[in-house]
């Protein structure tokens, strides 16, 4: 009786489950970019043609258990290019996305601190954004507190975001 397989080659083989789970994880690569907008799909490197006409033909696809065959159609494709960039380039996109989430988060925050502290957090913008005019800051706090009573306050909370988001940070002008 000859054994069917050897031993030594189970080993160096990934189990079932493995294979599963790296499918599935290109079938989710391909999820996203499916749903990526376009030109963030346009900076993604696709190499394979076959794969480029999968995604677009996904975007055009209404029907949920259509779309369900196509996102695993595309699953499989994946299986046969490198990944690897398409994943870089994912990722990159996501720092990308991170990264201005945060600036916005530490703009309506620095806004915030403005409009209740006044002339106290004058100093905190002008690190971020030296460029800030504060005469025009202080004139803008003063209308926002005299629009509180009559609440209209969010037009000038607007008006100072915008300001600010029109502004080139410390950080943006060093070399």
């Amino acid at each position: 009786m000859t054994e069917l397989s050897d031993p030594a080659d189970a080993e160096d083989r990934p189990s079932k489950s493995e294979l599963k789970r790296r499918m599935h994880a290109l079938q989710e690569i391909g999820e996203r970019l499916v749903a990526l907008p376009q030109n963030d799909l346009d900076r993604i490197p696709i190499e394979d043609a076959r794969l480029e006409d999968a995604i677009a033909q996904a975007r055009r696809i209404t029907a949920r258990g259509g779309l369900k065959r196509q996102l695993q159609f595309i699953g499989k494709l994946m299986r046969s290019v490198d990944s690897a960039p398409i994943e870089a380039a994912l990722a990159s996109l996501d720092e990308r996305h991170a990264a201005k989430t945060a600036a916005f988060h530490q703009l309506e925050a620095a806004r915030d601190r403005l409009l209740t502290e006044g002339d106290n957090a004058l100093g905190h913008i002008m690190a971020i954004w030296p460029t800030a005019e504060p005469a025009l800051i202080r004139q803008w706090h003063r209308q926002y507190l005299s629009e509180v009573d009559r609440g209209r306050e969010k037009q000038h909370a607007k008006k100072l975001f915008r300001y600010l988001a029109s502004l080139p940070r410390a950080s943006d002008e060093d070399p």
